[in-house]
């Protein structure tokens, strides 16, 4: 893993995961340019989830069976293919399903994922894992800047056209830069798509970290979809690039999973999961005063949402390298069933966000907020065995990776 090829990869992640982001800060001028709804309109950001969702769950296990460079390059193609339709559509029927099609093919930082973990030693696999989830961070926080500003100036499909340029450039450069690493697996591919779920039956482990992502991402979803119309509607009666502004002051979450990886390594998955947990219930509390409208409105937006991104990211590169030291030989499995409950969890957490703030308002998005993390909280600590230092059975990052491989071959099961 050189440095070069780290931050390939790291830009790969943030010009892919951008694309399932950025319809957050479009929506509402989506709903004025298509003259429907804005709880119609947050059906774009949910149908790019929920396909997103598909696309992990139907293409990242082929990670583990073709070579990964064309593979990447393929996805990278097609996505900007369907972001150019999704910039082209005349009405919202379509521009959903444009939407759905970017996500089920933007699904390139999960291939990254164990592409990265196959080409790191142990020892520092959280810091690469963190370094790559900065990117995937980048993308998500600068596209939502980029997308409103461009919204603003030139119209809602602006962000689009500019998304599928970007994806198509580094499309080109993957193709001449990109290892060629041999597949792990000779699965076909309908055993390739039963293994997640096979996994998932067998491996507590990652139930676990799937559980705790599902509720913490849907979370953030409902947070981040429904803080653009709180934004534009009247208790601020601001534009689209505060929104973004908003976004872009959460950047500093790039430089914390980082060291959050560094952490993971040092202290084990547990200890940083029940920071992250508890960083979220707390980012609920702070939230709440963004109600309050004005000035303390805005600074309660600006640290909840920074607390929630911190709290978000950081536990999912806890969980993240949990998942990958279970069976080193199906990486890319795992990550598609880790991967395929996150999103699932994010695609219904926005669909329950816009209908939870239609209803009830920014309190009701807020409790969404509070009760999921708090489920995931609760649960993690019953996980925990009581006396253990360590925080239970995340471990030292080395030492699960060192206590699987000693498992031996049951341990590891076959790829």
């Amino acid at each position: 893993m050189s440095r070069r090829l780290l931050m390939l990869l790291t830009l790969a992640c943030a010009v892919a995961v951008g694309n399932v982001y950025f319809p957050q800060t479009t929506s509402p001028l989506v709903a004025a340019g298509l003259h429907v709804g804005p709880d119609s309109a947050a059906v774009v950001v949910t149908a790019a989830q929920f396909g997103y969702a598909a696309g992990i769950f139907l293409l990242v296990p082929l990670g583990d069976r073709v070579p990964r460079r064309p593979l990447i390059v393929t996805l990278l193609g097609l996505t900007g293919l369907a972001l150019v339709a999704a910039g082209a559509a005349p009405a919202l029927p379509p521009l959903v399903g444009a939407s759905a099609l970017v996500g089920v093919a933007t699904v390139v930082a999960p291939i990254i994922g164990p592409l990265a973990a196959d080409l790191t030693v142990d020892e520092r696999r959280g810091v690469v894992s963190g370094t790559l989830l900065s990117g995937s961070i980048g993308g998500m926080l600068l596209s939502r800047t980029a997308a409103g500003t461009l919204a603003e100036w030139w119209g809602w499909r602006a962000p689009y056209l500019a998304a599928a340029v970007s994806v198509l450039l580094i499309a080109v450069v993957a193709a001449r830069v990109l290892p060629a690493v041999r597949p792990r697996s000779a699965h076909r591919y309908p055993a390739l798509l039963a293994e997640p779920l096979r996994l998932l039956r067998t491996e507590r482990e990652l139930r676990r970290s799937c559980l705790y992502q599902a509720l913490v991402f849907a979370g953030f979803s409902a947070v981040w979809t429904a803080v653009a119309l709180l934004l534009t509607g009247p208790a601020y009666g601001l534009g689209a690039p505060a929104v973004g502004m908003l976004a872009l002051v959460n950047a500093a979450t790039m430089v914390c999973t980082p060291m959050a990886g560094r952490e993971v390594d040092r202290r084990g998955s547990d200890a940083v999961n029940l920071v992250c947990l508890l960083a979220v219930v707390g980012a609920a509390v702070v939230l709440a005063l963004g109600r309050l409208g004005g000035v303390p409105g805005l600074a309660a937006l600006v640290l909840g949402t920074l607390l929630l991104d911190v709290g978000m990211q950081s536990g999912m590169v806890a969980n993240q390298v949990r998942v990958y030291a279970l069976r080193p030989g199906a990486r890319s499995r795992l990550n598609t069933a880790y991967m395929t409950c996150a999103y699932l969890g994010g695609g219904m957490g926005s669909w329950l966000g816009a209908r939870a703030y239609g209803q009830v308002g920014w309190a009701g998005v807020c409790a969404l907020l509070a009760v999921l993390a708090g489920t995931a909280l609760v649960v993690h600590l019953r996980s925990i065995p009581a006396g253990d230092p360590r925080l239970g059975a995340g471990g030292r990052g080395r030492g699960v990776a060192g206590a699987v491989r000693s498992r031996g071959p049951a341990g590891t099961g076959r790829s």
